[in-house]
């Protein structure tokens, strides 16, 4: 190893600086320091406020020794850092929360520290020594102790069965920020070092961590578990789990053993899991064309663990995002576990071999993950039209994104407590959505070769998103940095005006703002456009363009003309007069994709809610798909169907009954083909579908559904064991009887009640409580709510009666949130309440009445469809 020392200016304080360039070792990865700041001043609190740790020492290789206790809670820890001094300082610096620091313990190059401060808002631990430190390398070792948390974060102390009785496990949950709960660090992703890690447990406990085991020494009933070094790897990524668990186990193409381990009794519940784990190693290695770093990947299926990890050779995982019950045969459940385990998968490459240089930049490891792991599972599975599912949390993202309240992928970050809010679905969804339409605009190969690329150039290393783009570039000869800059550093996304011209095609782009206000961000925004006869793509560089774009008319008389082919662009698109009038048409000559379905139908009612289109047009769409018979499109008419009817509410009350007829005979069709009743060999699309198909007919007040609702629940009620109902239409029937109900006759809704307290099943007792506030009568709203303060109700269900509120509740509603506020927090947790309020409550108030209201042709347009069926 040998040091190049040089001397500069940062721009940013205007400090002088020296550093240090560390060569590597062929063959070994190492660490590249960034040019650092010299410390000059004399005190401990020249640290204090700092959001990042000083860069004038950086650690090269952790030697940690655990002893964990599962019975008292508690573990004790030997740390030794290697640490390479590269500017004059007489401090060291470490993050450290929790941990009880033996301070005579401490020493580096024999030295003792003078001062040990700890800064506790800061997560930091400052040593101060007598003197100026050597440059070059030394060891930082000392002794702690910690406590086995209960909070899933640091080393964490779980539960699970063992022969029938509760037994204690313990795993670490280390990202973002938490590592330094568990061992003293450099807890900040461009710290990478080498680990080598022992554990000393019971002997008959199973140790596992990121690495394979190197050796054992079993001394009565404790045993020391050494493993081997790893690679270069950030603090967030280590891992350790130790319990009592069995395995299976797989071999890839290039002969890495995988490993799915689970409670004992458990582990045949993971072989899906674990097929999907050795094809998808496979298909990274040939994908980013650089192999699996590691020798082993383990995942473990951890109970009541609410997330997923990609800690490097060592994926935790919840157990029901991981094992597949023997009798569950539905693809839905299929798919969750193979999209977790491709995604976390994907992260072996994308964040743990390349890790971004800082939280802000957490999109680069998410978002990757996110589209990684699509990509991957259709590969696999091609007959789940699994990016149909993509799209639908793109639509759900492209809403979220329209908002004020909206913020850039790429977060500033002020502290390390805002580190845990970023993890949102701008960050995965909308990340993943954007490489989505880089890679439909680049063409799958050339994106390949440019990410392939920029994985093996940033390797064992730290990129910026700025790398990405610039890499990308070099690879397609594309000009994606200032293409793609606004995408990640701006909030929001374009909306697209598209007026046909003859032989021409106008575009005008624009922020678009589901509130109907007016931002002036401009995007360059990939297009793709096509119509009967021709297709194209480009970039729309300006606000404005005019592109040569020639569409035969039809036989018919018509031009039908589709921006963003099957949705992979993250905009909107909103057509001239002439077009929208001719996509009823299109539609009906089934000319578009199902993915392209679900864009129209999305813009159509979006665009209305903003304002921006006519809900007269709307209303044309969906009418255009009255005979729809893709079961993936359906749910979407479904969502519509309740949001027309919502809106319509508040805008046009003397409207709003003959608006839910059009609606009702629009659904009646599919619904009548599937019936209450499921088919042998029926597929979970189905199945779901059948569900969503009632419960809207019955929100919409369709007679005939809800009396067979009603009848059949009643059946029910006198036989539990009955199949007059399967789960997935039970709730149709809840709904139905909620619809009888009232405080003049109360029979219906106290026979619901009755048999929610007979039933011993929680997700049915769930179901019920779930539809109890959704009633016409404000009595018995009331009533419902008020359960929740009764013995009736757990409190960890009680948000299950809040979900169920409708748009004739909402005035009570309010005000019983209000009057009993107090109460409400002692049974439902603030954190919990707030976004319940937000989902649930505060979008009943949002009407479109304006919009609406100014629309003078909508009373003959519905009259107009509802002659037509």
């Amino acid at each position: 190893m040998s040091i190049n020392v040089y001397t500069g200016r940062d721009k940013s304080n205007g400090l002088v600086f020296m550093g240090a360039n560390l060569e590597r070792t062929p063959g070994v990865p190492m660490a590249v320091p960034m040019p650092i700041p010299a410390i000059t001043a004399d005190s401990p609190d020249q640290f204090h406020g700092k959001l990042r740790l000083p860069r004038f020492a950086m650690p090269t290789h952790y030697e940690l020794h655990f002893h964990p206790d599962l019975v008292s809670s508690t573990f004790s820890g030997v740390v030794s850092i290697n640490v390479f001094v590269l500017a004059p300082t007489r401090f060291l610096v470490l993050n450290v929360v929790e941990l009880t620091i033996d301070h005579a313990s401490i020493h580096f190059k024999h030295l003792e520290p003078t001062d040990v401060v700890f800064f506790k808002d800061d997560q930091i631990m400052v040593l101060g020594f007598r003197k100026g430190l050597p440059l070059g390398e030394g060891v930082l070792s000392m002794h702690f102790n910690g406590t086995l948390s209960d909070e899933m974060r640091g080393f964490h102390r779980g539960k699970y069965h063992y022969k029938g009785e509760m037994a204690y496990m313990a795993f670490t949950v280390f990202e973002p920020v938490n590592a330094r709960r568990c061992f003293p660090c450099c807890d900040e992703p461009d710290f990478k070092a080498t680990f080598k890690l022992t554990l000393e447990v019971q002997s008959d406990l199973v140790a596992l961590s990121n690495m394979p085991v190197l050796g054992e020494i079993v001394d009565g009933s404790i045993k020391v578990v050494h493993f081997e070094e790893s690679p270069l790897m950030s603090t967030y990524l280590v891992a350790m789990v130790v319990g009592i668990f069995e395995f299976i186990e797989g071999v890839t193409s290039q002969g890495t053993k995988v490993r799915v381990y689970t409670e004992v009794g458990k582990s045949k519940q993971g072989q899906f899991a674990l097929d999907v784990g050795v094809k998808s190693l496979d298909l990274y290695d040939d994908y980013f064309e650089t192999p699996y770093a590691l020798p082993k990947l383990d995942m473990i299926g951890i109970p009541d663990f609410p997330v997923a990890l990609e800690n490097f050779g060592l994926v935790t995982i919840g157990e029901g995002g991981l094992l597949l019950d023997e009798t569950s045969t539905t693809s839905t459940k299929q798919q969750e576990i193979a999209v977790n385990v491709a995604h976390e998968l994907a992260h072996q490459w994308c964040g743990n071999l390349v890790t971004m240089e800082w939280w802000n930049d957490i999109w680069l490891s998410e978002r990757f993950a996110t589209w990684m792991s699509h990509e991957a599972v259709d590969s696999f599975f091609p007959q789940w039209n699994i990016w149909l599912k993509f799209l639908v949390g793109t639509v759900e993202t492209l809403r979220l994104d329209s908002m004020n309240g909206s913020h850039p992928i790429e977060v500033e970050i002020h502290h390390t407590n805002e580190i845990d809010g970023i993890f949102d679905e701008l960050v995965y969804v909308k990340g993943a959505s954007i490489l989505h339409m880089l890679q439909s605009f680049l063409g799958a190969k050339r994106f390949q070769k440019a990410l392939a690329s920029y994985v093996k150039k940033y390797a064992y290393s730290n990129a910026k998103t700025e790398d990405l783009w610039i890499v990308i570039e070099e690879e397609t000869g594309e000009p994606l940095k200032d293409l793609m800059t606004p995408w990640t550093k701006e909030p929001g996304y374009p909306v697209i005006n598209v007026k046909h011209e003859g032989e021409h095609i106008q575009l005008e782009q624009a922020q678009f703002d589901l509130d109907g206000s007016s931002r002036s961000s401009l995007w360059d925004v990939p297009i793709t456009l096509r119509c009967s006869s021709s297709t194209e793509k480009f970039i729309l560089k300006h606000k404005h363009d005019k592109v040569d774009f020639y569409c035969k008319r039809q036989k018919d008389g018509n031009i039908w003309i589709k921006l963003n082919i099957n949705e992979t662009g993250f905009y909107r698109v909103k057509y001239d007069k002439e077009i929208t009038a001719t996509l009823p048409y299109a539609l009906e000559a089934s000319e578009f994709s199902s993915m392209e379905k679900i864009g129209i139908l999305d813009n159509a009612l979006v665009l209305s809610m903003s304002y921006e289109h006519r809900l007269a047009s709307l209303l044309h769409i969906v009418y255009a798909c009255r005979e729809e018979a893709d079961y993936n499109v359906l749910p979407h008419i479904c969502d519509i169907t309740t949001s027309v009817s919502q809106i319509t509410f508040d805008a046009t009350p003397n409207l709003a009954g003959d608006i839910k007829q059009l609606l009702i005979k629009i659904l009646l069709s599919p619904t009548l083909k599937l019936g209450w009743d499921p088919k042998d060999g029926e597929g979970d699309l189905l199945v779901r579908l059948r569900e969503t198909l009632l419960v809207a007919l019955v929100k919409l007040g369709h007679d005939q559904t809800i009396n067979e609702g009603v009848k059949r629940f009643h059946i029910l009620k006198c036989d539990h064991n009955s199949s007059i109902l399967s789960p997935h239409s039970r709730k149709a029937a809840y709904l139905s009887m909620m619809k009888k109900a009232s405080s003049l006759d109360r029979s219906s809704y106290d026979d619901l009640r009755q048999f929610y307290k007979d039933l011993g099943d929680g997700v049915e007792k769930r179901r019920i409580l779930g539809v109890l506030s959704s009633c016409s009568d404000m009595d018995i709203v009331l009533e419902s709510l008020n359960l929740i303060f009764t013995n009736e109700v757990p409190n960890q269900h009680a948000l299950d009666v809040l979900n169920g509120i409708t748009i004739e509740a909402r005035e009570i509603a309010w005000s019983w949130l209000k009057e009993n506020w107090d109460r409400i927090l002692k049974v439902v947790p603030k954190k919990d309440l707030w976004p319940s309020i937000v989902d649930d409550i505060v979008p009943l108030f949002n009407s479109n009445d304006k919009g609406v209201k100014s629309e003078p042709m909508l009373e003959k347009t519905v009259h107009e469809l509802l002659h037509k069926l």
